[in-house]
């Protein structure tokens, strides 16, 4: 029986890891950053699917493709962006939801997070970056 047991507690415990392990993004994801308006009339729509709020684009946020998003699992986390050899942290406050026309490697960032990167404004829109888990 007591042998049982820690066969038993090993298992909850690698199964707890593992889990733990699969919902992290510890590595540098090859993404598609794009440009997104989080405030009231903006070009995000609706509020942000994290709290039902607007946002100011004045602020450090992204929203992330639905497998990325994961449910609401990343939700007021930060994930770190880079950028041709700058990096910055963002808090996720959103879905982009890939059901409804969303591409499935998108992180759409605040005008904030363009200009912490300093991503030259000829770019502004759409550029290529890599991303993890803050």
């Amino acid at each position: 029986m007591r042998q049982f047991t820690v066969v038993f507690l090993v298992f909850t415990f690698l199964l707890t890891l593992i889990i733990s392990c699969t919902n992290s993004q510890s590595t540098n994801t090859d993404a598609t950053m794009t440009l997104n308006s989080f405030e009231k009339g903006g070009s995000g729509g609706g509020p942000s699917e994290c709290d039902g709020q607007y946002h100011s684009d004045d602020t450090l946020i992204v929203a992330l493709s639905t497998r990325w998003y994961n449910g609401g699992q990343r939700c007021f986390k930060n994930i770190n962006i880079n950028y041709s050899g700058r990096s910055v942290q963002a808090m996720v406050v959103d879905e982009c939801d890939s059901t409804r026309g969303c591409k499935d490697n998108i992180v759409d960032a605040s005008k904030a997070v363009w200009k912490a990167l300093a991503v030259p404004k000829s770019e502004w829109g759409e550029t290529s970056v890599t991303w993890s888990d803050a």
